[in-house]
């Protein structure tokens, strides 16, 4: 009773907050970010998932500004990527009931929102091709694990284990592959508002809770140990926390540097369209005010 209590008393200052429809969402969040970091963080309810994603994204107000494009890019164009998509729906989320009906609701729609993004952004399309981003992401998280964990660092060098053996589909998917969704949820919360340093957070935190674990381990039971994490490490109520504990964001920007240096200007094409989406959001919300 008391825990219905509490999650009722949540969802009422989680409504409070957004208004009806969302409508005092952007002035909540100018006059308290600091309160919205924090309640994201502990979890959006369920019951406003949806629409709280939509407002953290700007989707919502996207959708709002145009009208029928979205049912166009669906109904009417075809893409390149429509027989990749449909074999990769299966393996979606398959031990969550709402995408375990093949064709079903669940499978439809994710099928219809890779589709309509793959013909929308034909340069991307389903999957970028040569994933620049995840390249530089994996050399920063390996510089991370040496400076945070340097024991583990070492012996990974050890036993010639790099991120990119183990730790690739955390940052293409923002661990919604493999991980339980309860988690998932939880970490796509905060990626949609913070970004990409919350997977950092994360891989770190999972490595360090099982520390002690992985530094016993030969070559191959470290590759199943890191790709088959136990179910302890898994609770986002001790996740989480120790995932925000850990600082990254100012040596991120450092170990960019570093990696563009390195590679040259390998990642500036994809860095530089995230940017001007972004300058459309902000223009976006601006015309509004």
């Amino acid at each position: 009773m008391c825990i219905l209590l509490r999650e009722e008393r949540r969802v009422r200052k989680w409504r409070k907050m957004i208004g009806v429809g969302g409508s005092d969402w952007k002035h909540y969040v100018r006059r308290k970010p600091h309160v919205v970091r924090r309640r994201i963080r502990k979890g959006i309810p369920d019951c406003l998932r949806g629409l709280v994603w939509q407002l953290i994204s700007g989707s919502r107000d996207l959708l709002l500004m145009n009208p029928g494009v979205y049912e166009q890019l669906v109904l009417y164009e075809t893409s390149a990527s429509e027989l990749d998509i449909i074999r990769d729906i299966s393996r979606t989320f398959p031990s969550h009931v709402f995408f375990q009906q093949r064709h079903g609701p669940g499978q439809r729609s994710l099928y219809n929102v890779l589709k309509a993004y793959s013909v929308y952004d034909r340069e991307v399309g389903y999957v970028q091709v040569g994933l620049p981003l995840v390249q530089q992401y994996l050399f920063q998280f390996e510089q991370l694990v040496r400076e945070h964990l340097p024991k583990l660092g070492e012996h990974f060098t050890e036993e010639m284990i790099n991120p990119s053996m183990y730790a690739s589909q955390w940052f293409i998917t923002v661990f919604s592959y493999s991980f339980p969704f309860n988690l998932a949820l939880r970490i796509w919360d905060v990626f949609l508002h913070e970004g990409v340093q919350i997977v950092f957070q994360v891989g770190l935190a999972l490595l360090k809770y099982c520390h002690d674990d992985l530094v016993k381990l030969p070559f191959e039971k470290l590759i199943h140990a890191l790709r088959n994490f136990p179910d302890e490490a898994m609770n986002p109520d001790i996740l989480l926390p120790m995932a925000y504990s850990i600082k990254v964001s100012k040596r991120l920007e450092e170990l960019k540097v570093v990696y563009e240096k390195r590679n040259g200007k390998t990642v500036e094409s994809a860095e530089s369209r995230g940017k001007q989406v972004q300058a459309v959001k902000q223009k976006n919300t601006s015309n509004e005010q």
